[in-house]
C-alpha cells in the first residue's frame, strides 16, 4: 500500500460526525504489524449506526476472521478483510486493494443503506 494511501486512512482514525440528521459515521485506522490477517500493516473499522446506538448499518473492518463461502467438504478458509452488509450480516469477505478502493466501497455503502432506508445524504 502506498504510504500516501495510508497516511490518508490513518488521519481518519478517531473521526466520527453525524453524515444525516441522527446517523453517524466513525472511523479507527492504526498502523499495525503485517502478519498473514493483515498483510497490509493496518487495523480497520469504518461504520455508519443510528446516533442513539446499536447495531452499525455498514461496517467495514479487520478486527474478526468471518468464513469464504464455499461448497463441498474440506476446511473453510477465513478472512479478516470484511464488510457487514446490514444490522445482521455477520459479514462477507472483502478483497482490500488499496485504501482509496476501500473507502470507495465504504462510502457506496453508506449511499446504498440511506437510500434504501430513506434518508437524505448529499452523496
Amino acid at each position: 500500500m502506498a504510504d500516501g494511501e495510508l497516511e490518508v486512512l490513518l488521519a481518519l482514525d478517531g473521526a466520527s460526525f453525524e453524515m444525516a440528521p441522527g446517523v453517524i459515521v466513525e472511523f479507527t485506522a492504526r498502523r499495525t504489524d503485517a502478519t498473514p490477517e493483515r498483510p497490509h500493516g493496518l487495523s480497520y473499522a469504518f461504520v455508519l449506526r443510528d446516533k442513539s446506538g446499536g447495531s452499525p448499518w455498514v461496517r467495514f473492518d479487520n478486527a474478526h476472521a468471518v468464513e469464504k463461502p464455499g461448497r463441498g467438504y474440506g476446511r473453510k478458509s477465513t478472512a479478516y478483510d470484511h464488510w457487514h452488509r446490514t444490522e445482521k450480516d455477520k459479514g462477507r469477505p472483502y478483497n482490500f486493494t488499496t485504501a482509496v478502493q476501500l473507502l470507495e466501497d465504504f462510502w457506496r455503502e453508506v449511499k446504498r443503506t440511506l437510500d434504501e432506508k430513506g434518508i437524505p445524504s448529499g452523496l
